[in-house]
């Protein structure tokens, strides 16, 4: 048997945001099973909590329904959240296929059943190039121009930007599934710039994905984006709000520092608890 949680990543109330299924103590999983296991939770990510050889407090594996990811944003985040509160620690290092990654935890607060934190956590450098099927990707989205350039950007899920001009347009896209599909190991994010924040949908077949409620592992990207694009200065934290199209509000927040010869990103929100159980195996 094997005890898991579900923590809802980038709200402060549960049913919202994005939820990840978290499986402690999973160092006897076959690499098979955790890809079974995920996909029959049908989240868009699971996470599986194992030992670590390295200089790490813990090794986790991230999996969609149809794939393992070296690194992803949400499903970290809630993961936080859940070894925060096992081992009864505010600061946590990660070893991921990416990298070593450090996730601080501050403002815990437990009410009733439910607990919740906010997260900050590292991600990795990206790994930046045009994306050369743009044309083919805007026709796959119904549209038919971008605001900024279109841009991929690598840090494991590869994610690739599209602006629309305003949050009318954003609520109405429909991308064909079919054709979007066609475009391999990526996710598109389409943006519009709003009130004193950004808003974000994102859709992607290729990770298992119609569309995500809160990608994490894109918001200190997008604020990379925005930055290099004379949008919003570095340094600058931008706030992001994702997944209201689906009903799954989430509030992220992204930032992206521009050292001598590289980038540092930063991505944050809150998380919460929202289930737990035992998987029978």
């Amino acid at each position: 048997m094997h005890s898991y949680v579900v923590a809802d990543s980038f709200c402060e109330r549960p049913l919202s945001g994005n939820p990840v299924a978290i499986f402690f103590d999973s160092d006897d999983i076959p690499t098979e099973k955790m890809q079974l296991m995920a996909s029959q939770m049908n989240l868009s990510e699971s996470t599986f909590v194992c030992r670590t050889n390295g200089n790490a407090d813990v090794n986790i594996r991230v999996f969609t329904p149809v794939n393992e990811l070296p690194f992803a944003g949400h499903p970290l985040l809630g993961t936080a959240l859940a070894i925060s509160i096992r081992d009864g620690k505010n600061s946590i290092v990660f070893e991921t296929k990416k990298g070593n990654f450090r996730f601080n935890i501050s403002d815990q607060k437990h009410e009733g059943e439910t607990q919740s934190a906010f997260i900050n956590m590292e991600m990795p450098e990206p790994v930046i190039s045009s994306y050369h099927s743009y044309e083919h990707l805007l026709e796959a989205a119904g549209l038919d121009r971008s605001t900024l350039p279109i841009e991929l950007y690598d840090v494991g899920p590869r994610h690739v930007f599209v602006g629309v001009k305003d949050e009318k347009t954003l609520a109405n896209i429909k991308p064909d599934i079919n054709k979007l599909a066609k475009h391999k190991d990526m996710a598109l994010l389409c943006f519009c710039e709003s009130d004193g924040y950004w808003r974000l949908r994102m859709f992607s077949p290729a990770y298992g994905v119609v569309e995500d409620a809160a990608t994490g592992s894109a918001a200190a990207p997008f604020a990379l984006h925005l930055a290099r694009h004379g949008k919003i200065n570095f340094g600058d934290q931008i706030k992001i709000i994702q997944g209201i199209e689906m009903g799954r509000e989430s509030i992220m927040y992204g930032t992206a520092f521009d050292g001598s010869n590289s980038f540092t990103l930063q991505v944050a929100g809150h998380a919460i608890i929202s289930a737990q159980g035992v998987y029978f195996s």
